[in-house]
């Protein structure tokens, strides 16, 4: 396995609870999610495995090497593209690449350049200024960075916050190419981001694993869940407060709502359907299932 991540956890200094706890995740081959809420630890585990911070406890491998007691071997084998990036705007992409290059004591790197430059799709735009780039093209520059000294594992920590729907999809199609070569860890929010591009996925909830498995057992979960129906202005103000709305859109007729949500007693209190869920409606009912488990306790 190309990342081991055994029964890790991490509390910060001055914490009262634990950012990450017990974690323990495989990947091999191919694009993996690690799908969670914001503040579920994503980031932390992610920190972790580029050897930026230290466990409190567990241990965590990449490509046979302790992230913790070998870290000057698990560096070059890792690229990182974090949530947030700093780029020099006034060089050009060329010019940035050539310089993270050289601080990465690269030699002969302006044939890795290019093909990099081809495979990101800026191969036409390697000299303009990055300033001068969308979102999107700026993303693209990090991924290349990343990649310039070919590392079997890529970490990918919120990688589409921000871009329009144009370049999430180029994004997403990227990711999955590169997975085909490696390993990719895919940290997200964004549900869609992990339908796109992995088979594998982990949920975090708070710091502990609350789903590790393939996508169509997440999906299974909510079969026999997911219900859609035409509501009157009554029905709607049970559904809306009893029950988690996935989707709603009010009726031509004043006050009636078509309303997708999740329920498992819904047929009996009104006329519903039963619908085949999604992996975003496996999720939200996942979610909302340990904060309810939370809140109980």
């Amino acid at each position: 396995m190309s990342i081991i991540v055994e029964k890790v956890s991490k509390k910060y200094q001055g914490a009262q609870s634990y950012a990450l706890q017990d974690v323990s995740i495989t990947c091999s081959m191919g694009v993996f999610g690690l799908l969670g809420p914001n503040g579920a630890g994503k980031t932390t585990l992610m920190r972790i495995l580029t050897a930026l911070i230290s466990p409190t406890s567990g241990r965590a491998i990449i490509q046979g090497y302790n992230v913790v007691d070998e870290p000057d071997k698990v560096r070059p084998l890792i690229g990182y593209i974090p949530q947030e990036y700093t780029l020099y705007p006034q060089l050009t992409v060329w010019e940035f690449l050539d310089y993270m290059a050289k601080l990465s004591g690269l030699k002969n790197s302006h044939q890795r350049m290019e093909q990099i430059l081809l495979q990101v799709g800026l191969s036409s735009d390697a000299r303009r200024r990055l300033r001068n780039l969308s979102g999107g093209m700026k993303q693209r520059v990090v991924i290349a960075q990343a990649l310039l000294h070919d590392p079997p594992v890529l970490l990918v920590d919120e990688p589409t916050a921000g871009l329009d729907p144009a370049e999430r999809v180029r994004f997403r199609n990227l990711l999955s190419e590169l997975g085909r070569e490696r390993t990719v860890l895919l940290s997200t929010h964004i549900v869609e981001d992990i339908t796109a591009t992995c088979r594998q996925v982990t949920v975090l909830f708070e710091g502990q694993i609350a789903f590790t498995g393939d996508i169509d057992s997440l999906i299974s979960s909510a079969r026999g869940k997911v219900w859609k129906a035409h509501l009157s202005p009554s029905e709607w103000e049970y559904v809306r407060d009893a029950n988690l709305i996935v989707s709603s859109c009010p009726d031509s007729k004043p006050g009636f709502m078509d309303v997708k949500f999740l329920s498992t007693d819904s047929q009996s209190l009104f006329e519903s359907e039963l619908v085949s869920p999604t992996i975003e409606d496996a999720y939200l009912l996942l979610i909302s299932r340990r904060k309810s488990d939370r809140e109980s306790s």
